[in-house]
């Protein structure tokens, strides 16, 4: 259980084929068995932008599972928050296809019912189809998150949740709910994707090649592997370092058993400080909202605009009802200025930042 496994190059179907069949990780349970396969699908977009799950790795997935004669697959996901939907998302990232081609069933998640769970007191609405399912293959990316610094294994359990639990998380904070969550649905495997994700961001925008998949059993662990190749140390990740004291994986040290090396470039990402981010006064955001404000800003500092932002903006549900200045999304209706949306438009958001720049919002 502490070890990664871990193969490089550019064929993510066949590489996922090779690490399955290296470390064979079924063998021996009932052919019988309902397998659910949870990809990271936050958002429509090509997995070349760093954004997304490669289908090629979960087609791998499928193909192995049924050489070895497992039939009841299917690909589960809820996408973020917003108009974003997730069959959209399935008909970007080439989901779709992969269901018709091996007749695997999508569901998505955002359409499913819910089972309240509790650990120690602490409830969280679980969607059904999780529940019901025998065994759990989760296929993160490893990628960075402008809230919670990164993505892998544990905060990519969030889809499994529906809505309106997911607008909940944000209210009462990410990290100890994301722990929470990791307690009451385990995942039995661990397919990460490191083919070309964006270190930085999760909606994606600046993927940075890596030719790597990883595969584990241990979310923690998996996730103190993907922090150092982000650059981070475990302790800068709340939820990392919480599920690790709720005894939800191992903080390791980790053994790393590594296939076709002759292909590997991987390299630790050196993370920037993005100064504009000490505008934004957040809490309570949602996810979409507040990546697209950061998107946003990224844009006027490419610009040379954000030193001429003279006040800072709020964004987030427990900014309802605040008079705050100047306010993005409608969490902060109430502030003076205010672009609307759920969540508005990163080029709305950028429009009303450079109007309030200019002064004509006055």
């Amino acid at each position: 259980m502490n070890k990664i496994h871990v193969i490089y190059g550019e064929d993510p179907c066949c590489m996922t084929v090779k690490l399955l069949n290296e470390t064979a990780p079924l063998k021996g349970l009932d052919k019988n068995i309902s397998i659910g396969i949870k990809p990271n699908l936050v958002c429509p977009s090509n997995a070349s932008e760093g954004a997304v799950t490669h289908p090629e790795i979960v087609e791998g997935i499928i193909r192995y599972l049924k050489e070895q004669g497992f039939y009841r697959i299917k690909i589960m996901e809820g996408s973020w928050i917003g108009e974003d939907d997730t069959q959209t998302a399935f008909d970007v990232c080439g989901y779709r296809y992969l269901s018709e081609k091996y007749d695997v069933p999508l569901i998505d998640l955002k359409q499913d019912q819910f089972t309240s769970c509790s650990y120690e007191g602490y409830r969280i609405n679980v969607c059904n189809e999780v529940l019901n399912t025998d065994y759990l293959i989760n296929v993160p990316l490893i990628k960075g998150h402008c809230q919670t610094k990164m993505t892998c294994a544990l905060k990519n359990m969030k889809g499994i949740i529906p809505d309106s639990e997911k607008r909940r998380f944000h209210t009462i904070g990410l990290h100890k709910p994301i722990a929470v969550l990791n307690k009451l649905v385990k995942q039995h495997l661990i397919i990460a994707d490191a083919i070309c994700p964006d270190p930085y961001f999760e909606e994606g925008g600046r993927p940075h090649r890596m030719n790597m998949i990883a595969l584990g059993y241990d979310p923690v662990l998996m996730d103190v592997f993907a922090s150092e190749i982000l650059g981070y140390q475990k302790e800068d990740i709340p939820y990392l370092m919480m599920a690790g004291e709720m005894g939800i994986g191992s903080f390791g040290p980790y053994e790393k058993s590594e296939y076709d090396v002759q292909n590997k470039i991987v390299d630790i990402i050196d993370q920037p400080k993005e100064k504009y981010l000490h505008l934004i006064d957040e809490s309570g955001a949602c996810s979409a909202c507040y990546s697209n404000l950061v998107s946003a800003l990224k844009r006027l500092d490419e610009e040379g605009l954000t030193e001429r932002i003279i006040e800072n903006i709020c964004i987030g549900q427990d900014y309802r009802d605040y008079p705050g200045e100047a306010g993005v999304g409608n969490c902060t209706i109430a502030c003076m200025k205010n672009v609307p949306g759920c969540p508005p438009e990163q080029d709305e958001i950028y429009i009303f930042i450079k109007d309030l720049i200019r002064g004509s919002l006055d």
